[in-house]
């Protein structure tokens, strides 16, 4: 299927596509599917939508997060991780409908699949314009009605910490697919609508230039990055194969990655904030990254904080 993007970058032909979390399950277009990413939309904005009541949200019980956690520090102990992004899933109950959430959501990336999924996400993956590629990675959040938010959550070393590896996987990234790899942006914050609260989200900007031939190697870009860093961790192999020993449920295309390519450039998401459709129950997904310092009640929280609509 890389090779299929690929084909299209040479042929410098639009497409639209959306791949899950473990590279085997691939969208491409669909006239079931719906998005949006940043300024560049495939619908029509002025659509009526219904108010989604949520009346309940089943979040895994404390303790069993707190087990899971405790086997990622085991795991951190032993040298095979320093950097993992647990996620969990929260059964919601209530009146809900995933194409009113896209429509309703203010969020700059949004991918509503029918029947399936929607997901509105504040994250990009990667942009390529004009021959550089950017990646956007956010790691550490905190409310915004804290006092003295933005002071404490750049002042946290255990967020500094994790925010610097993020950075540094992906510096390590982008270097395998560009050149002149910089740090542009380090740690600034980005607001995020969270339902009736807002956050505050911190961010960096990697940058490297790329061949003039990027567009004939897309699909082989595209690989060399997945999965995205920011919601996998470090190393990312061993990463990975930990987070499915430890989270014990399919995140399929949670934490994924959603894109189009329009023959001139290229832009794509992350897709979390992310709620699922399976059988007749909703099911949002969340999660955050886990340090050797983090708290775990203070994880747990932070991941409950983005269940939000």
């Amino acid at each position: 299927m890389f090779e299929k993007l690929n084909e299209y970058g040479k042929k410098r032909k639009s497409i639209f596509f959306a791949i899950d979390f473990n590279m085997k399950n691939w969208i491409f277009e669909d006239e079931n599917v719906q998005f949006q990413l940043e300024n560049f939309r495939n619908y029509q904005k002025n659509k009526n939508y219904q108010k989604t009541n949520i009346t309940n949200r089943l979040y895994v019980d404390f303790n069993t997060y707190k087990s899971a956690l405790k086997k990622v520090k085991e795991e951190i102990k032993r040298g095979n991780t320093y950097l993992l992004n647990l996620t969990f899933e929260t059964k919601l109950e209530g009146s809900i409908d995933l194409e009113d959430i896209f429509y309703a959501s203010k969020a700059p990336f949004k991918l509503h699949v029918k029947d399936k999924f929607v997901c509105f996400s504040p994250e990009r993956f990667v942009q390529i314009k004009e021959n550089q590629i950017s990646t956007y990675p956010m790691k550490g959040t905190i409310e915004a009605s804290i006092p003295h938010a933005m002071e404490r959550i750049l002042a946290n070393q255990k967020e500094t910490s994790e925010h610097t590896m993020v950075v540094d996987l992906l510096r390590n990234d982008l270097g395998m697919v560009g050149k002149n790899v910089k740090v542009e942006k380090f740690r600034y914050i980005d607001k995020i609508n969270a339902g009736n609260k807002e956050l505050l989200q911190v961010s960096s900007k990697i940058t490297a230039d790329l061949n003039q031939n990027w567009h004939d190697n897309l699909g082989n870009i595209i690989k060399k990055m997945l999965p995205a860093g920011s919601i996998t961790g470090t190393p990312k192999k061993k990463t990975v194969q930990i987070i499915k020993e430890v989270e014990n449920y399919e995140r399929g295309y949670f934490t994924g990655v959603f894109g189009y390519y329009d023959g001139k450039s290229f832009d794509s998401a992350v897709m979390i904030r992310f709620i699922e459709k399976q059988g007749k129950n909703y099911i949002y997904k969340s999660g955050g990254g886990i340090t050797i310092e983090s708290d775990a009640l203070s994880e747990y929280e932070e991941m409950k904080d983005k269940v939000y609509f």
